[in-house]
C-alpha cells in the first residue's frame, strides 16, 4: 500500500499526511486565490501570494533560487597573465560577473559542442599597465591599476552583430574590480558564456534572493489606552500600532500589521496579558524576489511558473503512463 496517497479528480484534490487529510476544492482555490503587486523595480519586487498553501509557495521560492536559467562565463582561455591572481582565481572570478543576456533568447549549449550564435557568447579582455595609464589616473608610479568589468569586451559570434548590441548582452555593472596590475603586467583572455541553471553552478543565478514570509496577525481584545496605548505602540515596528484620540485620551489600533517584524517584545510586560493576540495568516505569504538584473523580476516570477507546470505535466504524464501499465 502506497504511504501519503493523492486522489485527484477535476475539483478536489485529497492529500494523506500521516493521520491528517487535507482537501483541496478547484472551485474554493480560484475564489480565493490572488495575486497583489505590492511595489516593482527592474530589480525588485514585492508581492502578495493569496490562497495557496505554503508547499506552493517554498515551491515556487526553491524553484526561482535553483531552476530559473541565465547566462554566465563557463570557459576562459588564458593566454596571457602575468597579474597576482592565479589564473584559477580570475576565472572564478570572471565567472561569477552577472550578464545583461536574456537567457530565454539562448538554447543549451551540448557539452562537447563547439560554440554558436544560439549557445553562447563570446568576450575578450585584453589589457596592460603602463605608466602612461597611471599617470592618466593621476596615480603614482607604484600604485596598482584597477581592471574592472568594463574594460571586458564583447566579440559577437556569427550574426549575433545584427541581433544584440554590447548593451544587451554585455556586464550587467562597468565596476567590478577583477585584478589590480603593477606596471609591465598584462592579462588577455578569452570567455565563453553559456547557458545554466543555478543548482548547477551558483554563477548561473538569476536572483540575488527569493524569500517569503506569513503575513502577521496583529489583534487587539481590549481596549488599550492611555500610558499602556503609548507604551504598545513602542513595542511594535513604526507605524504597526497607531493611536486615536478619543475625548483627549489616546487609544491604540492596530494600523498596518504587515509592517510588523514578529519582535515579541509585546509579552515582555503584564499589562497586556490577554489583550494582545499574535499570529500568521496561514494562507497569505509576502513574497520577494531580487533580480540579478539580466531580467526582471516579474520576468523570473513568470518563469519559475512555467517550470512549475512543466514538472506538473511531466508528473501526471508519468502517472497515467504507469497506469496504463
Amino acid at each position: 500500500m502506497m504511504e501519503n496517497p493523492i486522489v485527484m479528480n477535476k475539483y478536489s484534490i485529497e492529500r494523506t499526511l500521516g493521520h491528517e487529510t487535507k482537501s483541496y476544492n478547484y472551485n474554493e482555490f480560484v475564489k480565493n486565490f490572488k495575486i497583489n503587486i505590492i511595489s516593482q523595480t527592474d530589480t525588485d519586487l514585492e508581492f502578495d501570494l493569496i490562497g495557496v498553501d505554503v508547499a506552493l509557495a517554498n515551491s515556487l521560492r526553491r524553484v526561482i533560487i535553483s531552476e530559473v536559467p541565465s547566462m554566465a562565463i563557463e570557459k576562459v582561455h588564458i593566454y596571457q597573465n602575468t597579474s597576482y591572481v592565479l589564473d584559477e582565481i580570475l576565472a572564478h572570478r570572471l565567472g561569477l560577473i552577472p550578464l545583461k543576456a536574456d537567457p530565454r533568447q539562448f538554447k543549451m549549449k551540448d557539452e562537447n559542442a563547439e560554440p554558436s550564435e544560439q549557445d553562447s557568447l563570446m568576450f575578450e579582455l585584453k589589457i596592460k599597465c603602463t605608466k602612461k595609464d597611471l599617470d592618466a589616473l593621476a596615480h603614482k608610479q607604484f600604485i596598482s591599476y584597477p581592471v574592472y568589468s568594463k574594460h571586458i569586451k564583447w566579440l559577437p559570434l556569427g550574426n549575433q552583430k545584427d541581433m544584440y548590441t554590447e548593451q544587451d548582452v554585455g556586464m550587467i555593472n562597468d565596476d567590478i574590480l577583477i585584478a589590480k596590475l603593477r606596471p609591465g603586467q598584462e592579462i588577455e583572455l578569452k570567455m565563453f558564456a553559456v547557458k545554466g541553471i543555478p543548482k548547477d553552478h551558483a554563477k548561473f543565478q538569476s536572483v540575488c534572493t527569493a524569500w517569503y514570509r506569513l503575513m502577521p496577525k496583529i489583534e487587539l481584545l481590549q481596549e488599550i489606552k492611555g500610558d499602556d496605548a503609548k507604551l504598545l505602540q513602542k513595542c511594535f515596528s513604526n507605524n504597526v500600532i497607531g493611536l486615536k484620540d478619543v475625548k483627549g485620551v489616546p487609544v491604540a489600533y492596530v494600523a498596518d500589521s504587515r509592517k510588523d517584524n514578529s519582535s515579541r517584545n509585546v509579552f515582555r510586560y503584564k499589562e497586556f496579558d490577554g489583550k494582545v493576540l499574535m499570529a500568521k495568516v496561514q494562507d497569505h505569504f509576502i513574497f520577494t524576489i531580487e533580480s540579478v538584473g539580466s531580467m526582471k523580476p516579474n520576468e523570473i516570477f513568470l518563469e519559475s511558473i512555467n517550470i512549475i507546470v512543466q514538472k506538473l505535466n511531466n508528473a501526471l504524464e508519468s502517472a497515467i503512463n504507469q497506469s496504463d501499465v
